[in-house]
């Protein structure tokens, strides 16, 4: 997608709408630490129904897959992204992504990014339902991302990420709470993109994007002997563009996602691996076979049109398995551009 944007120092306001929380059934429901690695931080992609891998790159492009950032055509861009999270539940848990990028050349990028997670407050009491106090956990990444073109229409991408998680603050080492730290690791994304111009369809063109993120080091709250697998995710698909006149350009996506770590067992206990081997036994580990396996896979499907490279108009649509989750949601999305200025806005129902 080219974007009109002038190379200069941008500052893009994304706003996410209201968005509530679904039920969350099933026995063998996967569980990760830091789950907030895996909410969706820009408004655009929000209203596409979390399909971005193969998506046209933009500021917010390097969480989706690192290696599509070579293919923007503009300099440099930043872009800040809100969420007023869980909004009709409570009101104090926010979501700010702070990201850009600086095109080096023609074949190698760099993105840099920040996500910061705002639980609110949370009231603590001891096991005798005593008062401790109130407490604001919060959550935080930052990533660098290399982006290299390695032809004209493939290139690959590396994320380097630092994850700190404090869900406890002042009451650390409180003998009613336990001992208990902020929990601290790094992981790394992959990425890579095969982009195809269609010779038979003038000015359109099919990208295949495929993108593992967050493998990195289990993570602990307490001590080295209780440490919890990050959300690692495998996520592939494709995106096909047309041009269907000067003025007008749709775009259809589809993506599939995985989570890399250990599904649990027949009782619902979580098994003890280590980080490679959850891993690398995550596709064949399930006790239901072959079918639960295919259960933990969900998809995004989504549409976005844009007319005369300003105005933009997208529809998604998520589904997860009852027995996984069970989240299965509609996504409305507006945008504009103008200039550079640029907005988003996404709704989820």
């Amino acid at each position: 997608m080219n974007i009109r944007f002038v190379p200069l120092s941008l500052l893009l306001l994304l706003t996410t709408g209201t968005v509530f929380s679904q039920t969350v059934t099933g026995s063998n429901v996967i569980t990760s630490a830091a789950p907030f690695l895996t909410i969706t931080p820009d408004a655009r992609h929000a209203g596409l129904g979390d399909a971005g891998v193969a998506s046209s790159p933009d500021a917010n492009g390097a969480y989706w897959n690192s290696s599509k950032m070579v293919f923007i055509d503009i300099e440099y861009v930043g872009s800040f992204s809100f969420t007023p999270w869980l909004a009709k539940i409570v009101n104090d848990m926010d979501i700010f992504y702070l990201s850009g990028f600086y095109k080096l050349d023609r074949e190698q990028v760099i993105s840099a990014s920040f996500k910061y997670f705002d639980m609110g407050k949370i009231f603590f009491t001891d096991q005798g339902g005593g008062s401790l106090g109130d407490y604001n956990p919060r959550d935080a990444s930052f990533d660098v991302t290399y982006s290299r073109m390695l032809s004209p229409q493939l290139s690959l991408g590396l994320t380097g990420r630092y994850i700190y998680s404090n869900l406890t603050g002042q009451f650390n080492n409180n003998n009613a709470l336990g001992e208990s730290k902020p929990g601290q690791t790094v992981a790394v994304d992959f990425g890579v993109l095969y982009k195809v111009p269609l010779k038979s369809a003038s000015l359109s063109d099919l990208s295949f994007g495929a993108s593992i993120s967050n493998l990195g080091g289990k993570i602990s709250y307490s001590d080295d002997r209780n440490r919890s697998f990050l959300p690692t995710n495998l996520r592939i698909g494709g995106a096909a563009t047309k041009e269907l006149d000067p003025y007008n350009k749709i775009t259809f996506l589809l993506d599939f996602n995985k989570l890399m770590i250990p599904s649990p067992d027949a009782n619902g206990n979580f098994q003890n691996k280590s980080m490679l081997s959850g891993v690398f036994g995550s596709f064949s580990d399930a006790p239901g076979g072959f079918e639960e396996e295919m259960q933990e896979i969900t998809k995004s499907m989504a549409i976005e049109y844009w007319y005369n490279a300003v105005f933009a108009g997208r529809l998604g649509y998520f589904h997860e398995s009852a027995q996984k989750g069970n989240r299965q949601y509609l996504t409305f999305g507006l945008g504009f551009r103008k200039n550079n200025f640029g907005i988003d806005m996404a709704y989820l129902v």
